[in-house]
């Protein structure tokens, strides 16, 4: 049975360890609109362990900022800059429990790529054309200054998946 109600993801989060590269990043690279800010936030009033139970963050983590940006009209990001005294500074690679990556599409892949490439980002090895039911599909995965892996994937014809079994 499906969540009630379920319509939509509605926003990305991630955290990164400086706001300001995240900001330029996201909006001088990818395009991204901003949109506010909010913080700080913590919940010392309301137990020790608020954080905790609402955010599963140690109970002395503090949200110190947060920002949210638009991608494409559509894509929320929200991203957040935390204090912790247990906080972890390595991202975690797609191998990882936990790893995970963002996966931008695009019209033009090799365009996309040579913007990258010239903003100075971090492209890996590719770009791959993908087979079997994703054949049609382009793709090739780049890291954003502080390590999160991005993807930028292409299918201008549409994957044979997608065309051999179209939505209603």
């Amino acid at each position: 049975m499906a969540l009630p109600g379920l319509r939509r993801i509605d926003h990305v989060g991630f955290t990164v360890p400086d706001l300001e590269q995240a900001h330029r990043f996201l909006v001088d690279v990818l395009g991204c609109e901003y949109l506010y800010s909010l913080g700080p936030f913590s919940h010392p009033d309301e137990g020790d362990d608020w954080m905790t139970r609402h955010l599963a963050v140690h109970p002395d983590a503090v949200m110190v900022e947060n920002r949210w940006f638009r991608l494409s009209g559509e894509t929320l990001f929200e991203v957040f800059h935390y204090s912790s005294p247990d906080q972890q500074a390595q991202p975690p690679r797609n191998s990882d429990v936990g790893g995970h990556h963002v996966a931008l599409y695009v019209d033009d892949l090799d365009a996309a790529i040579d913007h990258l490439r010239t903003a100075g980002v971090e492209v890996l090895d590719g770009p791959t054309a993908s087979r079997g039911p994703a054949e049609g599909n382009r793709w090739i995965y780049f890291r954003s200054p502080w390590g999160m892996q991005f993807e930028l994937v292409s299918a201008p014809g549409g994957k044979r998946w997608d065309r051999e079994n179209p939505r209603p």
